[in-house]
């Protein structure tokens, strides 16, 4: 039986994290550089996958429920083309997070940084895709939810509203579960949620020009049109927790795997093949 939801009054705060991140499936000999970091510059950037499912989440509230849908993200101002996006798809408010800093930021310091900027937001319901495709650690999000002493809720595939709850269901691999949680709340967001809706026309042309201080060296526009800019002092964040500094994770050394094909042998589709493979494989100790 499908639970009886119902919003409240005045909706519900929605912050999406949202990140900018290399197209792994370009991937080259020039993807990595020598100290272990992605060289970003010899990959196409492209809208993080499930970050885009996760801002579809907080479209769907703000559809269903009332409220806003603010996007966030931390990089340098090339990120505001997926900031963009997001307005053009329906997000109401964009920031971009950028200080030299953050450079460096592994996820500690990237989840310290996200949690600084969304405390400023003060949200009801906060949606982070479940990974980013240049990493797949599945960390920064929950790590959000720690440092915000948030409910944590991960594989994100439904949401309903009721009143200062959501009720979520998860997808646990073996089946779904449904929780109801007590906001604020962070979800993050699987594909299973379904894909981010087309961008809207209208908004396509009011958002297009918009940007941050310092993209193409320009001047952010006023009102609705502009990209808010934040830096790493005006959300509070502590030197020493932010970039290289606040980054335990080390790199030591990078392999390249190539994959070759090698021998093979033709094996006759027959009761006969399958039984002298069998035999070989049992002779050689590979089996048995």
């Amino acid at each position: 039986m499908k639970a009886k939801t119902l919003g409240r009054e005045g909706g519900y705060n929605c912050i999406v994290c949202i990140k900018q991140v290399p197209d792994t499936k370009q991937v080259t000999g020039e993807a990595m550089k020598a100290d272990g970091t992605i060289n970003r510059a010899a990959l196409p950037a492209i809208f993080n996958p499930e970050d885009r499912n996760a801002l579809e989440a907080a479209l769907r509230v703000k559809e269903n429920y009332g409220g806003t849908v603010t996007v966030v993200t931390m990089g340098l101002p090339a990120a505001c083309a997926i900031l963009r996006t997001a307005l053009m798809c329906g997000a109401d408010k964009a920031y971009l997070v950028t200080d030299r800093k953050a450079a460096g930021s592994d996820t500690l310091a990237t989840s310290y940084i996200l949690s600084q900027a969304v405390r400023t937001l003060k949200p009801d319901l906060v949606f982070c895709g479940r990974q980013a495709i240049d990493g797949d650690t599945a960390q920064v999000g929950p790590q959000i939810a720690e440092k915000l002493d948030f409910a944590a809720v991960t594989y994100l595939q439904d949401i309903q509203m009721d009143g200062d709850y959501a009720i979520a269901t998860r997808d646990i691999g073996t089946g779904v579960e449904t929780d109801r949680v007590k906001l604020p709340a962070l979800f993050t967001v699987t594909d299973k949620l379904g894909e981010l809706r087309p961008m809207d026309v209208r908004r396509v042309m009011k958002y297009k020009r918009a940007m941050a201080p310092g993209e193409n060296g320009g001047v952010a526009l006023e009102g609705d049109l502009a990209i808010g800019q934040l830096t790493c002092d005006d959300i509070g964040a502590e030197a020493d927790r932010c970039g290289f500094a606040g980054s335990p994770t080390k790199v030591s050394n990078i392999v390249s795997v190539v994959l070759k094909g090698g021998d093979y042998k033709d094996v006759t589709p027959d009761d006969a093949g399958v039984a002298g493979l069998v035999g070989e494989l049992i002779a050689d100790h590979t089996i048995g």
